[in-house]
């Protein structure tokens, strides 16, 4: 690669002490240290003789000189080690002219610190031992040989700068594995190679090579942590190929990006890393990344997702001894075999944060016009290439046989004559006529069979696949940290300010104590009533105290039985604890127990007094009590709305929401209620401002962070949205929704190498889900066949599924409508107040109305879903309507289980079937209708997805919003083609049918359009 200057830079390595060493003739040997680099050698330390203890002071300096003109360079240092030779002399013996000498280990020091801009580090590396040395065997009490190594510099190899704009490219080979059954450890030995480019700062690209895979029969599986190895050869101890601290740790097939990753491809996967061939290098490859070279890897990943790894065997040769320096030729060339090549997706290291990408590749036979049409390559690393491989390999040690230069012409002469020969062609003609014209830009000709590389395949009748993993040190595209997104959103959004004190708030405390003791008091009298007649209080001069007291003992009695009294004092305990913080200013705790009971003697004798000034005004003596104001609460105020946003009173049913508002402002809930009523009323404006209200009282919650973004998007603040959109998945990355909106924003804006890196996290996390449910429902189904009783399970939205809605249909959920002849749509945010996390619990009401369609099984088995109601609900009173689901529910509840969930139904797919039908039920329960379109086209698309019959009944809801009722009627009719009960209501089905009901005529009868 490219140096960062001209001038020649050297790195000096300093050996300073041996430690627990000792030689073959006795525990004092008179040793020296040799150093090593780039197969050069660098110097011989003097020769010291090792004290009893076993150290050696050797205080040895070698040098390595960096030059970018054809000498040592930056890239060498990445992936090349230095090798430090521990030798023993031996004393002379009689009639002996020279001194003998005996390796007792070697030792490996990785030079990439001075990559990372350091001037110097120092280091106390182990020396492995030779086979044979005594080393292998260490003193008792002593620890592994080792040797203390200082490195340093005479200033930084590179700037600041230069550190960071640069990069490195770690490639790992683990296996080839179900590799062809003709693969024999038996006979002629062979070299298994695999090779990849890499772009560099020219027009040349880099070459990787993995040299010497082992072929290993089957029987067990490979261990895992194990050691990668240094792609060199002829390293003397076998220690000394491991990398120091670099293992293959391996993990689980779903978390994988490459090819075999899906659960149908475990049992294969298991079957072949255990019991079939496999060829193992465990080998990493480095290559040191110019800043402009990092350029040039983002555009070629960028141009051309996918990169040929090529993968052949070659025979081994033997090369008889002769003169140095000189080769002696063989006969002919060994032509290659068993030419394959694996398709690497290179698109997900161009993904916000990913440095690491690791998979199983599947491997075909090597077809140029193929090759050229999925990668754009041009060459064969292998067969056109061939030459460069010795010099540019980095595995070196053996000699390939592809190692004569091949001219064009030379090349075809000696396939000529091979084919006369022979008189059938080799794989190699058959492969060059496919590329026209190596500089041409429309190189294909023709595409030669398939059945033309019949070793090539043996790989895909095997199902041979690669592992392998490729790393950056640096990601190529940062990833914006939650730090700086939780900072953009608070400048967008800033946090709402604590509420000031209210003045007159102790004069309100004591006022709202005043009415809970009027209500309890009427209480009372009323249970007084009921016991003993109204007669009791107007007689009261006539009843003696025994009779009073006795009276008095029952009422108490029937109070506790009843719980009654236990109710009151709870009432009570609300007004009590607002007198303690507004009236006496108490929130902290008390700091003796003295303190404690002075402060608790005060308020009893003020409570009391109190009661007494409610008491008097609540019930005087000649008049009577007057009847309590009805109080409507948060839940019926939604009820309220919802009643009249389905009759299209928008008016009124601003007013309950404002209502809420004014009563609430502090729950967030209430916001993000009339948010979506501003949608349905298309004021994208006001429904921006409640959706950031919401935000700016919990900026955690994903569901407001979403909803954000999405307005965001509709009035085309696309930077906000990215934001909202970013933090919602680093505050929950498990979100299938945040990552599916995220994809739609990428697509937006014509990024598609980030909208497939977020439909991609949206799919896995999908599919996590997917298994966890599979999982817990068959521990369920063990529980119940066992006795035990059955747990609801839990839809992608935490509606819990009771038993009684085993029912088969596709009923559309999550859907708002403008008028009250659409399926109901509004008690769909949730009859709960609370917010309960990102995922808030629905209500019972909920359950009924927006229960998702679940996806048919491959066995066409009956589908167990909620079925939706229909436009006769909305005529109904909401009290009544609540009240009437509810009563089905207990009532459903109540019942064995077993009529309900008979096996045939367990194992049918409870969660959604695709990503987007998630988020496009998300959006229909916050009206966003306008961003629905785009989803339902990608639901269109999707292989998992498709023209269902949801997907009907969203398009006929959406075209129900706009009043267009043949869309409606047409997509409806479609709907009911794959699921005929998807109109009719579980427990009203039979008498629509009997009383000839069609939903849709009745809609047009009461908007008068038939």
């Amino acid at each position: 690669m490219d140096q960062t200057s001209n001038t020649i830079r050297t790195v000096h390595i300093t050996v300073t002490n041996g430690y627990d060493l000792k030689g073959f003739k006795g525990d004092t040997p008179v040793t020296f240290v040799r150093a090593e680099f780039n197969q050069a050698f660098l110097g011989d330390s003097s020769k010291i003789l090792v004290s009893p203890e076993g150290t050696a002071k050797y205080n040895f300096t070698s040098n390595i000189d960096l030059s970018p003109d054809g000498g040592i360079t930056l890239d060498d240092l990445a992936h090349k080690p230095l090798f430090l030779t521990v030798t023993e002399v031996l004393p002379k013996e009689k009639k002996q002219k020279d001194e003998k000498t005996l390796t007792l280990g070697q030792a490996v020091v990785d030079l990439l610190p001075l990559l990372e801009g350091e001037e110097s580090f120092e280091t106390t590396v182990p020396l492995h031992p030779v086979q044979g040395s005594p080393l292998e065997t260490p003193l008792p009490g002593s620890k592994q040989c080792s040797l203390d190594v200082k490195v340093f510099v005479a200033e930084p190899l590179l700037t600041p700068a230069q550190v960071s704009a640069s990069n490195l490219l770690k490639v790992t080979l683990e296996a080839a594995y179900s590799v062809p059954e003709s693969f024999m450890p038996v006979g002629p030995q062979q070299n298994y190679m695999v090779g990849l480019q890499v772009p560099s700062v020219g027009e040349k690209d880099y070459i990787m090579i993995f040299k010497n895979g082992n072929l290993k029969l089957g029987g067990e599986k490979e261990p895992v942590p194990r050691p990668k190895k240094w792609p060199i050869a002829n390293i003397l101890a076998p220690g000394a190929n491991n990398i120091p601290d670099a293992f293959i740790v391996g993990g689980p097939y779903e978390e994988e990006e490459g090819e075999l990753n899906h659960p149908e491809d475990r049992e294969f996967r298991n079957q072949a890393e255990c019991t079939k061939k496999r060829i193992v290098w465990d080998l990493e490859s480095r290559c040191f990344l110019h800043p402009t070279a990092v350029s040039s890897l983002q555009k070629r990943i960028a141009d051309c997702r996918l990169w040929p790894v090529e993968i052949t065997r070659v025979p081994m040769i033997v090369m008889p001894k002769a003169k140095p320096g000189k080769l002696e030729k063989t006969e002919d060339e060994n032509q290659l075999s068993f030419h394959g090549v694996a398709y690497v997706n290179m698109v997900p290291l161009l993904y916000p944060g990913v440095k690491r990408i690791r998979g199983a590749f599947h491997v075909y036979p090597y077809l140029d016009g193929t090759v050229f049409e999925k990668t754009k390559c041009l060459f064969s690393l292998f067969r056109d290439t061939g030459h460069h491989l010795i010099h540019n390999n980095k595995a070196g040690g053996l000699n390939s046989p592809l190692s004569k230069p091949l001219s064009k012409n030379l090349k075809e002469e000696r396939l000529g004559k091979e084919k006369d020969i022979e008189g059938r062609p080799r794989l190699g003609e058959l492969q060059a006529p496919s590329i026209k014209s190596q500089s041409s830009d429309t190189p294909l000709e023709s595409e030669a069979p398939l059945s033309h590389n019949l070793e090539g395949q043996q790989y895909i009748e095997a199902g041979t696949y690669i592992v392998l993993e490729i790393q950056l040190d640096k990601a190529l595209v940062p990833k914006r940290m939650p730090e700086e997104l939780a900072r953009r959103v608070k400048e967008m959004i800033p946090p709402r300010p604590p509420l000031t004190r209210r003045t007159g708030g102790a004069q309100k405390a004591v006022s709202d104590y005043h009415t809970q003791i009027k209500g309890i008091s009427r209480a009372i009298l009323t249970e007084y009533h009921r016991m003993f007649g109204k007669q009791g209080t107007k007689l009261e001069s006539d009843i003696d105290n025994e009779t009073m007291e006795e009276q008095k003992c029952q009422l108490n009695y029937e109070l506790n039985c009843s719980g009654k009294y236990f109710a009151f004092k709870e009432q009570l305990k609300h007004a009590v604890v607002k007198i303690v913080r507004e009236k006496y200013l108490k929130t902290t705790a008390f700091e003796s127990q003295e303190e404690l009971q002075t402060f608790i003697s005060e308020l009893y004798v003020f409570l009391v007094d109190q009661m007494h000034v409610a008491l008097n005004q609540a019930i005087p003596d000649d008049v009577p009590s007057s009847t309590s104001t009805i109080q409507t609460s948060s839940n019926q105020l939604r009820l309220f709305a919802f009643e009249a946003e389905v009759n299209e009173n928008f008016e009124m049913a601003a007013v309950y929401y404002e209502e809420r508002l004014v009563r609430e402002p502090q729950n967030l809930e209430n916001w993000l209620d009339y948010g979506a009523f501003c949608l349905l009323t298309e004021d994208n404006i006001k429904a921006q401002e409640c959706f950031r209200k919401a935000l700016s009282l919990n900026e955690s919650h994903i569901h407001s962070l979403l909803l954000c973004g999405v307005l965001a998007v509709l009035l085309e603040n696309y930077e906000q949205a990215e934001i909202f959109f970013e933090d919602a998945t680093c505050l929950e990355p498990t979100n299938v929704i945040a990552w599916t909106l995220l994809g739609l924003f990428y697509e937006i804006q014509n990024n598609d190498i980030r909208m497939e890196m977020a439909f991609h996290e949206a799919f896995k996390q999908l599919q996590a889900r997917t298994l966890q449910t599979k999982l817990k429902s068959s521990a369920t189904i063990e529980n119940n066949e066992e006795g035990v009783k059955v747990e609801p399970s839990f839809g992608p939205w935490g509606v819990t599924q009771e038993s009684s809605t085993a029912i088969k249909s596709e009923g559309l959920s999550g859907i708002r409508p403008r008028s009250s002849h659409l399926l109901s749509p509004r008690l769909t945010m949730d009859l709960h107040s609370q917010p309960q996390g990102p995922n808030t619990a629905l209500s019972s009401l909920d359950e009924f109305l927006e229960e998702s369609p679940k996806a048919q099984s491959e066995s066409q088995e009956p589908i167990i879903t909620v079925q939706p109601r229909e436009s006769s609900l909305a005529q109904k009173s909401s009290n009544v309507l609540l009240k009437e689901l509810t009563t089905k529910k207990e009532t459903s509840k109540c019942q064995d289980s077993s009529a309900f969930f008979s096996p045939t139904h367990y194992d049918t797919p409870q969660p959604p079937v695709t990503i987007f039908m998630e988020t496009i039920r998300f959006l229909m329960k916050v009206n966003a209708v306008q961003f629905v379109h785009r989803v339902l086209a990608h639901e269109l698309l999707c292989p998992q997805g498709g023209p269902s019959c949801e997907y009907y009944l969203v398009l006929a809801q959406t075209h129900l919003l706009r009043k267009d009722f043949a869309k409606t009627e047409e997509y409806l009719q479609q709907a009911a083609q794959m699921d005929y009960l998807v109109l009719s209501f579980p427990e009203k089905a039979f008498e629509w049918e009997k009383e000839g009901v069609n939903p849709l005529c009745w809609t047009r009868d009461e908007s008068g359009t038939q």
